[in-house]
């Protein structure tokens, strides 16, 4: 097989999945600097690759341009300009199934993301459950490069690189001092991976107390009122939500001493900047491949049930009628873990 010089990468969505690409994006590029990766996203996601050598982007539009099978088949025209001959499907979805197929046709090279459903229900199956570490996502995003002939080994390590902070994000954080700086990602999609929002209240209440400084990151309309309520009586509670661009929030990310994320996007915004994070896992669980690049399990709040995990993404309601993956774990405990990781 011919050795690709220019290697089309489709990853549409979700945020946190997109994010989990870039450190594998640069490691290959690290150890084949002769590729170029066009990478195919959203318009929203394209700041994670910015600044990159060697990477274009460009923006797939699923509500507009590329909105169903003719946009599928404009958004295969508008690829086919940039003469790739390979093609790496890190998403495995119709759309990306579909634009392998119309590029197979064409005689370019195709790898696609192995999820590993099977092994993935067999580790959330309520009976006879299958208790083992699967192979991480981002392991699964090197092998669809293997696949195509550029083998390399994954470092999984993080480099931290804090960032200038423009007028926009120094206005809200000032410069920073003493003080260490803890980002709070405390929502995400599914509420089964969502640490009860009164006892992470008495979580950043505690840490701020502790005289650190505590920014809220990630969430909509709803969530911002929360986050400004958290924020209102506390001086060093401070909500980004709403306030700055996804670039200016991942360069006051990459200031942070430590990240307390759920599992969800904010820990793979952290692992981008280098930022070791203290996740609190629920309904899911680490050993479905989802912890963040280069973030140590050590790091990682959960309890030991037998009905964990119930979900990969968090999208199933607790048969149980309790909660009690994230109503039994202590705010102690996540306190604890990320004073012992800024300590």
């Amino acid at each position: 097989m011919p050795q690709p010089t220019k290697i089309l990468v489709l990853r549409f969505s979700a945020m946190g999945d997109v994010a989990m690409t870039v450190p594998v994006l640069k490691e290959l590029l690290a150890n084949y600097p002769n590729i170029t990766l066009v990478v195919v996203s959203r318009k929203a996601f394209e700041p994670f690759f910015a600044g990159i050598p060697n990477i274009e982007f460009h923006a797939f539009e699923p509500k507009t341009t590329h909105k169903g099978l003719l946009g599928v088949l404009r958004l295969f025209k508008e690829l086919r300009s940039y003469k790739a001959t390979a093609l790496a499907d890190l998403h495995q979805n119709l759309r990306s199934n579909v634009l392998s197929r119309l590029f197979w046709f064409k005689g370019i090279s195709i790898a696609s993301l192995d999820k590993g459903r099977a092994k993935k229900r067999a580790l959330t199956r309520k009976e006879n459950k299958e208790f083992v570490p699967l192979k991480s996502s981002i392991q699964r995003y090197a092998d669809v490069f293997a696949e195509l002939g550029f083998p390399f080994t994954l470092k999984n390590t993080l480099t931290k690189q804090p960032e200038v902070l423009n007028q926009a994000a120094l206005k809200i954080s000032g410069k920073k001092g003493a003080q260490k700086w803890i980002g709070v990602s405390p929502f995400a999609q599914h509420s089964q991976k969502v640490y009860p929002l009164d006892k992470m209240g008495n979580v950043l209440t505690a840490l701020a107390a502790d005289g650190h400084r505590i920014f809220v990151i990630g969430g909509g309309q709803e969530e911002q009122k929360i986050a400004e309520n958290w924020a209102k009586p506390n001086k060093n509670i401070t909500s980004l939500i709403g306030r700055l661009n996804l670039s200016e929030e991942l360069s006051l990310i990459s200031n942070l001493d430590v990240m307390l994320s759920m599992d969800s996007s904010g820990m793979h915004l952290a692992s981008l900047k280098g930022i070791p994070v203290v996740s609190v896992w629920g309904a899911t669980h680490p050993h479905a491949g989802f912890l963040g690049y280069g973030q140590n399990l050590a790091n990682c709040v959960q309890l030991d049930l037998e009905c964990r995990p119930c979900s990969v993404y968090g999208n199933i309601l607790c048969y149980r009628g309790d909660f009690a993956c994230m109503n039994q774990l202590s705010e102690s405990h996540i306190i604890q873990k990320v004073l012992n990781t800024i300590s």
